[in-house]
């Protein structure tokens, strides 16, 4: 009976390990595009706030100020 299951233990390890690899990558996209693309980042604020929101408070924890006032300034002024 044991033996039967390794097979099935690896299947489950291995659709772990995938989802674990492409919510990494995921994440690493989202980060990279909202990174260098102000028009993302508004479609975002629109979009999904509270995602935004980590990301400001994420590169204001490595010491990058300035983007967040920057991104509301821009959309202001869009605005008028």
């Amino acid at each position: 009976m044991a033996h039967n299951m390794e097979p099935l233990a690896k299947k489950i390890f291995k659709g772990i390990l995938v989802a674990e690899l492409m919510g990494v990558f995921g994440a690493y996209f989202l980060f990279n595009k909202m990174n260098t693309s102000q028009d993302f980042r508004q479609t975002m604020n629109k979009k999904f706030p509270f995602i935004l929101e980590v990301y400001y408070k994420s590169i204001e924890q490595a010491g990058m100020y300035g983007i967040r006032k920057q991104d509301q300034e821009k959309w202001l002024d869009s605005k008028n």
